[in-house]
């Protein structure tokens, strides 16, 4: 009985140690940390959407809060670029673009209207925020997102430029400090 163990243990080892890596990816935190690992260092960038497929914001009527609970209207952003940031603390993709959007944010926020809306409760957000040391505002819904604007996975993110035209659409992570979008944000400024 033993050498029949050892033997199938032989024969099955490398099935043995895959099966032992998947369940470390998807039933330990170490597994959401190498997701967040994986999604920061492998992404592709956006492009820019060609003008004969770009969708124009029908309406602006989308209300949002802040952490506080102050309310913000969308209308108040119309003529102006803006970048918005479906995400939550959960998903790893969301995590590992957000040193990126810190940058970004850095760099462009008396430039560009940022948007980040969250999909978790507040004090979760807010955890998350002082332990990145991250200082970007986040938003939430309080009223239904434009359906233009309307995506089923997240991260996702839009920028919208000046004439309301969707410009740019992203599903997943990507690295948001990059010369191609400072390039990109600063054509349309």
């Amino acid at each position: 009985m033993k050498l029949y163990k050892m033997k199938f243990l032989k024969k099955h080892k490398s099935n043995l140690i895959f099966t032992a890596i998947i369940l470390i990816i998807f039933l330990t935190p170490l597994g959401f940390h190498l997701k967040v690992f994986v999604n920061r260092y492998i992404n592709f960038s956006p492009s820019e959407i060609p003008l004969e497929e770009q969708i124009t914001l029908n309406n602006y009527n989308w209300q949002l809060t802040d952490d506080k609970g102050s309310q913000i209207d969308f209308n108040d952003f119309n003529d102006k670029v803006i970048v918005i940031n479906f995400w939550s603390t959960w998903c790893p993709p969301c995590v590992a673009e957000m040193p990126s959007f810190q940058k970004l944010y850095d760099k462009y926020q008396d430039k560009v209207i940022f948007l980040f809306v969250a999909n978790d409760k507040t004090e979760k957000v807010n955890k998350f925020m002082i332990d990145k040391s991250y200082h970007f505002q986040n938003f939430y819904e309080v009223s239904n997102t434009p359906p233009e604007l309307i995506s089923s996975s997240i991260p996702t993110t839009f920028i919208i430029n000046k004439r309301g035209n969707i410009i740019m659409k992203k599903k997943g992570a990507t690295n948001w400090n990059s010369d191609f979008i400072h390039t990109f944000l600063n054509k349309h400024i």
